[in-house]
C-alpha cells in the first residue's frame, strides 16, 4: 500500500525520523520546487500561474481532512488562524487549553484577557472531563507536539456537544500519518510542513459552515474576495461565500511544491501510513 511513495523519497534522508519537526519533500516537490525557481528566473511565474497551484493543494487538502472544498481556507502560519478565531470569540467567555500544548495555538487566546476571556489550561487526559457550562471553546492538539500524546478526539467533541461549546482542533502532528476524522471538530488549523512534506508556508484552516458565521476574517485581503481578480482594489469588494473568506495571500512559491505533495497523501491510504510509521517508532523504542 505504500509503493507509491518509496520512489518519492529514494537517496534522501535514509532512517530519517524527524518528520515531527519538518518533514522530507518527496521527488516530485522538488522537482516542482526546481522547475518554479526557472519559471521564475524567466519572468514567467505570476499570480494566475500560482492560482492553479493553490486550487490543486486545497483540494488536496479537503480529500485529507475529509471534508469539502469549500470548507478549506489557506494561509500561511497556525497562529494567524487561531488568532483570527481568538479575536472572533465574545467577550468574557472561557476557552479551554492543553497544559503544555503548542504556543500557536495557545498565545493567541492569551492576548484577549483584556476584554474578559479567561483562558483556562489543563492535562491532555482531564481535557474532555474539564469542559463545563462556562466553556466556549475547547482548543488542543491532536498529537501532542511536545509528548506525542494523542488526543480523544470523539471524546472531547461528545463533552463539548453536552453544553454547546465549539471545537478547535491543530492537527499539524497528525495530518499525513493519523487518519482525521472531519466530525469531531468545529474548526481545524495544519501546517503541512511536517508529516505532508511541504514547504514552510502552507497552512490550512477548516470550519464548518455554522462555526464559520460566528468568525470575522480580521485578515481578509485580495485572495479573500468573492472574485480575487476583482477585488485587488478599494475601496471594498464581496468576501467570498464559503471558507475562502478567511483566507490569507497565498506564499507562491511554498505552493507550487506543495501541491504535488499534498496530492501524493490525498490519493495514500493514510491508516497504512499510519501502521508503518508506528512500526518504526516502536522499532526505535
Amino acid at each position: 500500500m505504500l509503493e507509491q511513495f518509496r520512489p518519492e523519497f529514494e537517496g534522501t534522508g535514509a532512517g530519517y525520523l524527524a518528520a515531527c519537526t519538518g518533514g522530507l519533500p518527496p521527488a516530485v516537490a522538488a522537482d516542482a520546487m526546481r522547475q518554479d525557481l526557472e519559471r521564475w528566473r524567466a519572468g514567467a511565474a505570476g499570480p494566475a500561474y500560482y492560482d492553479t497551484s493553490v486550487a490543486r493543494a486545497r483540494d488536496a487538502f479537503a480529500r485529507i481532512a475529509g471534508v469539502g472544498i469549500d470548507r478549506v481556507s489557506i494561509g500561511s502560519q497556525s497562529s494567524v488562524f487561531a488568532g483570527m478565531i481568538a479575536a472572533s470569540i465574545p467577550d468574557g467567555t472561557e476557552v479551554l487549553c492543553v497544559d503544555g500544548d503548542f504556543s500557536s495555538v495557545v498565545f493567541p487566546f492569551l492576548q484577549h484577557e483584556r476584554r474578559g476571556v479567561r483562558v483556562r489550561h489543563v492535562p491532555l487526559d482531564f481535557l474532555a472531563d474539564s469542559i463545563g457550562d462556562d466553556t466556549w471553546l475547547v482548543v488542543y492538539s491532536l498529537v501532542q507536539s511536545a509528548t506525542g500524546e494523542r488526543a480523544d478526539a470523539r471524546a472531547i467533541r461528545s463533552a463539548a456537544d453536552r453544553v454547546g461549546a465549539r471545537v478547535l482542533c491543530d492537527t499539524t502532528q497528525a495530518a499525513g500519518w493519523l487518519p482525521l476524522e472531519a466530525d469531531t471538530a468545529d474548526a481545524t488549523i495544519c501546517h503541512a510542513y511536517k508529516w505532508l512534506c511541504s514547504p514552510r508556508g502552507v497552512c490550512f484552516l477548516t470550519v464548518t459552515p455554522a462555526f464559520a458565521e460566528e468568525l470575522t476574517p480580521i485578515n481578509a485581503g485580495w485572495y479573500a474576495g468573492e472574485d480575487p481578480w476583482v477585488s485587488c482594489y478599494g475601496p471594498s469588494a464581496p468576501l467570498a461565500s464559503s471558507a475562502r473568506r478567511f483566507d490569507v495571500s497565498p506564499a507562491w512559491q511554498a505552493m507550487a511544491a506543495a501541491a504535488p505533495a499534498l496530492e501524493l497523501f490525498a490519493g495514500a491510504d493514510i491508516q497504512a501510513v499510519h501502521d508503518h510509521d508506528v512500526v518504526l517508532a516502536d522499532a526505535l523504542a
